[in-house]
């Protein structure tokens, strides 16, 4: 079974369940969060950027990376870049809100995530 969505269609992949929700960090009333779940006992790998400044979250990824996380957090709109100790802690909060690793892909620098309420 497929589904088709704004961008175009999306084949099931199984032990793999998607879901998205409007989080109101890039356009109000638009999904900007995309969390994937692994079945357990699943492996995961990534490629990073190797330029020595990364966002934050770059960094908590890759120290999840470690453990095959079955988690994953991508938003649109904000990187949490050059937010320093502050983003740091707000990957983690995030983190924990999720319930395992993620990993945000986003436009925005210098300015921190909305925290989890």
């Amino acid at each position: 079974m497929t589904s088709a969505g704004a961008m175009g269609l999306v084949f099931p992949v199984p032990g793999i369940r998607l879901g998205s929700a409007a989080a109101g960090i890039k356009r109000p009333g638009r999904d900007d969060i995309l969390i994937i779940e692994a079945a357990a006992g699943s492996t995961c790998a990534a490629v990073f950027t190797r330029n020595a400044f990364c966002a934050a979250p770059v960094t908590v990824a890759k120290d999840h990376l470690r453990s095959s996380p079955r988690w994953l957090l991508i938003n649109s709109g904000n990187a949490n870049a050059g937010t320093g100790q502050k983003g740091h802690e707000d990957a983690l909060l995030t983190c924990s809100a999720l319930g395992g690793p993620w990993r945000r892909s986003a436009k925005r620098v210098g300015s921190p995530p909305p925290r989890p309420s």
